[in-house]
């Protein structure tokens, strides 16, 4: 299987949304899911990141990321979602997209990259240990939703 792995587009919105959906239902979180096509298209110089593609130019996969300023280590890059289908995982591809942001980070001179993982979800959690994330539970998610 030949995976290319390229920036997001608008025209990758539609087939995103769908994959944002079964991300949240994977996560048990469907009812968080409330991001639309429209919002994406008004919101898209906010919205940064990379697809996978297959031979059939099918969206297997995706990476988003954003610029952040931590005052105790300065510009980095936070990781938001990192989602492969499931029918497609173990081939590489959650690697290739996180590599990617780590190249994008480094030649954007970023000092570090920063992500979340649920604690229920073991294997994500030994992926990102094996690429050297150091993982603790210090800190927990605070969400305000205007």
């Amino acid at each position: 299987m030949n995976i290319t792995i390229r920036e997001i587009k608008a025209d990758d919105f539609t087939g995103l949304i769908s994959l944002f959906t079964e991300f949240a239902t994977f996560e048990k979180t469907l009812e968080k899911m409330t991001n639309t096509v429209d919002r994406m298209t008004v919101e898209q110089e906010f919205f940064n990141g990379f697809v996978a593609l297959n031979d059939s130019e099918e969206i297997v996969g995706y990476v988003t990321h954003f610029f952040a300023y931590y005052t105790w280590i300065g510009k980095s890059l936070y990781m938001d979602d990192l989602y492969v289908k499931e029918e497609f995982r173990g081939h590489g591809i959650g690697t290739e997209l996180i590599n990617k942001v780590i190249e994008y980070a480094k030649t954007t001179n970023c000092q570090k990259v920063k992500w979340q993982v649920s604690e229920w979800n073991k294997p994500a959690i030994e992926f990102y240990k094996s690429l050297g994330a150091s993982i603790d539970s210090v800190e927990s998610n605070c969400d305000l939703l205007l």
